[in-house]
């Protein structure tokens, strides 16, 4: 099993910035990648980043380009999520994501990222 703890979420005006943060623990032996999806009201759970563990590849969803940067800490586990230049329609709860080797998926329980207009 692997235990993801998020932070990082709150409350930002338009055009602000902020970082969430996701601890990885347990299990973490075989990490294929870590990244972030996002889920807002009404809608269904959508892709927001990703990088591999291995190498540091990262992936973007084209909402996200430009605008947030995902990094990782391999000693302490951890991924991040640089959000700049946010919008109000980044409005959504933020989860985390980690992937095993064999695709097995785990989710943190989600932080909430509202951003006023």
């Amino acid at each position: 099993q692997v235990q993801l703890v998020e932070s990082g979420g709150g409350l930002v005006q338009a055009g602000g910035s902020l970082r969430l943060s996701c601890a990885a623990s347990g299990r973490t032996f075989s990490t294929l990648a870590m990244g972030w999806y996002r889920q807002a009201p009404g809608k269904e759970r959508e892709f927001v980043a990703r990088i591999m563990w291995s190498g540091g590849s990262t992936y973007n969803a084209d909402s996200a380009k430009g605008r947030f940067t995902i990094s990782r800490d391999n000693a302490k586990n951890t991924v991040y999520l640089q959000m700049n230049g946010l919008k109000p329609e980044d409005t959504a709860i933020y989860y985390c994501n980690y992937r095993g080797y064999g695709a097995t998926d785990y989710w943190g329980q989600g932080t909430q990222v509202t951003v006023s207009s």
